[in-house]
């Protein structure tokens, strides 16, 4: 019983316990929930912003829109996670007793909770960042249109008094560009699900 090893090998009920398989569920329900929880603040912190500015400056609405697409990404990745992790499960078989025996390991349950945590977590913090960035980013790029607008509706032109054209893509270029960043954490939790899903070991019946 318990850690006893049986002509030289571990007890089957301790290397595959009757709990593994809720152990490896609850990855899947890690990577899909904490997934579209990171996809779903990120859309809407990202929305709030999008839509202040577009009340000054509507035609920078669509462009400004990268920000809700990388978000809804995230949710992906926890499906694809879950999806995954879904077909590494295997059902308990006929043994020497008639009786059905799991086969799936703790070794396996540990690993696919792992693979979950790791793809929804990182998702998770990757929807807050981009959700912050994409808010602070699209209200001072819609503030800085609103300011060019209105130095020239009083007659200036270029740069003057050190307000940039709106044709000035600088400020939303780097904007994007601290949204790819953040969007990638999402992507180093997906990788490394993927290698952790990969592990793999089954308990035969006696």
């Amino acid at each position: 019983m318990g850690d006893e090893i049986v002509d030289g090998a571990y007890d089957h009920r301790v290397v595959c316990p009757a709990w593994a398989p809720g152990i490896g569920f609850m990855g899947c329900v890690a990577a899909v929930i904490l997934a579209n929880a990171g996809g779903a603040y990120g859309t809407a912190k990202a929305g709030q912003g999008i839509m202040a500015m577009g009340v000054r400056s509507p035609e920078l609405l669509m462009k400004n829109i990268i920000p809700v697409v990388m978000a809804g990404v995230l949710g992906i990745y926890g499906l694809i996670v879950a999806v995954i992790l879904n077909g590494k499960f295997t059902k308990p078989i006929t043994g020497s007793f008639g009786s059905g025996e799991p086969t799936y390991s703790q070794y396996n349950a540990f690993a696919h909770l792992a693979a979950g945590l790791c793809c929804g977590l990182c998702s998770l913090a990757s929807g807050i960042a981009i959700g912050i960035s994409a808010d602070a980013g699209t209200r001072a790029i819609g503030a800085q249109a609103f300011m060019s607008a209105s130095w020239k509706k009083m007659g200036f032109t270029g740069n003057s008094g050190g307000q940039k054209s709106s044709s000035d893509d600088g400020l939303f270029v780097g904007t994007v560009l601290i949204q790819v960043f953040a969007g990638n954490l999402g992507l180093y939790g997906l990788i490394t699900a993927l290698i952790l899903s990969q592990t793999d070991y089954r308990c035969e019946p006696n």
